[in-house]
């Protein structure tokens, strides 16, 4: 195994997650107009299909942590990567509904495995300092992914076998280069670790609370992964090779979504959370209101992009900060509440697709966002202990006598309370690095 830098690694996780979640997860919906034309598809069915792998993924998210404690990140990793191959080749072989629906599924349990694999693999081999920073570039690869699916649309916008042949191909390379940069050991804890303590009620509010949200933003945002090109093509009357633009969009705005949740987390999260849900719902009807001026439609995917993706960012560090201790479960409910969202919403808009038409069903999810960001006063938002303190016992007084300095923010500062003491203190880096070395 070669050992890699920290920036290195970051680099590395994000190609693997380029491979594993943009081209194995979110790159189908750029070829359902050509998918379903071939194979005869309905909106409904296609629907269907798009739901399996969010339902495989939320299946296989559940036992990572378990297998990467016992088989290691490197062999996790490649497993997952295994499994991407295998199904990106079952997708470009497909004959029928049957066959394709088994090839997403699998690729469904390739973006299930690899994150928790690259996230045991960060713990062994990046510095807790630049945790913060390596997870948001690998978070990146999401929309590195996207954008490195356009080309083969622009220019091969009929051929999506050879399309999924050579994602394949992406796929192989990916496992062959886990298995020399990964290491093959599971998450290292410091020895002053203390327990991560047992979960209030008041901590099952706030996660359920985020987990509802999650699911809400997946559930809105399902119509556009899966039908925004056909949308464009079927509607709009686009040449199929040029919805290719769109992901583009979608990608390139992605890449802000780091910034943008990370920004939210220093400020106030209820309110981004509102504006980046109004921001989601006002991509939909936008695209369903002027899908044949690719400008306009262009402009939606990008304004989708940005709120997507800062959206699930920020979900990503409420649920860090939420359980201290707990990282195979605080960000994993949310991400799997989101891809429960999807995989529900999915045959919702084939099945309003076929009974009322795009603009009407991109329509009603976009009334379902409005909604949310209606409510999004009740976003748990920044985890306060000193007032869950104060509220437990009471004494509210005091605590406006003897507040405590403001709480750290963002990303990495999620991270660093992520280990605490047996007081309950967030364990000091100089102390854990000198009881690792």
């Amino acid at each position: 195994m070669k050992t890699l830098s920290n920036m290195g690694f970051a680099l590395f996780g994000a190609a693997l997650v380029a491979i594993s979640y943009g081209l194995a997860r979110f790159a189908f919906g750029l070829f359902v107009p050509s998918i379903s034309a071939e194979l005869e598809l309905t909106a409904y069915l296609v629907g269907i299909i798009g739901a399996l792998p969010f339902i495989s993924f939320v299946l296989f998210t559940l036992v990572a942590p378990l297998a990467a404690d016992r088989l290691g990140a490197r062999n996790l990793a490649v497993l997952s990567g295994g499994f991407g191959v295998a199904g990106l080749v079952l997708i470009s072989q497909s004959s029928s509904a049957l066959s394709l629906g088994v090839g997403v599924f699998v690729c469904g349990i390739c973006t299930g495995l690899m994150m928790p694999a690259l996230t045991a693999a960060m713990q062994a081999l990046v510095s807790r300092t630049m945790h913060g920073r390596v997870s948001s570039i690998m978070n990146a690869g999401t929309s590195v992914g996207i954008i490195v699916a356009v080309p083969t649309v622009i220019f091969l916008a009929n051929a999506w076998r050879f399309t999924y042949l050579s994602f394949a191909v992406l796929a192989g390379v990916g496992v062959i280069a886990a298995w020399y940069f990964i290491p093959s050991v599971s998450r290292v804890v410091p020895a002053n670790a203390a327990p991560p303590p047992p979960i209030s009620r008041l901590q099952w509010s706030r996660l359920i609370r985020l987990s509802l949200f999650a699911f809400a933003m997946g559930f809105v945002s399902s119509p556009f992964w899966l039908f925004a090109p056909d949308l464009a093509v079927t509607l709009g009357g686009l040449p199929p090779h040029q919805t290719g633009w769109l992901w583009f969009a979608v990608g390139l705005a992605g890449l802000g979504g780091a910034v943008v949740s990370d920004l939210a987390d220093r400020n106030n999260p209820p309110i981004t959370q509102a504006l980046m849900l109004m921001m989601l719902s006002a991509s939909l009807v936008l695209l369903a209101a002027s899908p044949s001026q690719l400008g306009l439609a262009m402009f939606s995917a990008l304004v989708f992009g940005l709120a997507y993706m800062s959206l699930t960012g920020l979900y990503l560090m409420t649920g860090i900060r939420l359980l201290p201790g707990r990282l195979s479960m605080g960000p994993v409910l949310p991400f799997m509440a989101c891809a429960l969202g999807q995989a529900a919403g999915s045959p919702v808009v084939g099945l309003l697709v076929d009974g009322f038409g795009y603009a009407y069903a991109f329509s009603v999810f976009s009334v379902i966002g409005i909604v949310m960001a209606v409510i999004s006063p009740a976003y748990p938002g920044h985890i306060d202990y000193w007032a869950d303190w104060a509220e437990e016992n009471a004494e509210e007084e005091q605590v406006q006598e003897e507040q405590p300095p403001a709480e750290e923010t963002g990303l990495q500062a999620a991270y660093d309370h992520q280990l605490l003491d047996e007081n309950g203190e967030p364990i000091e880096l100089a102390a854990e690095e000198s009881n690792t070395s």
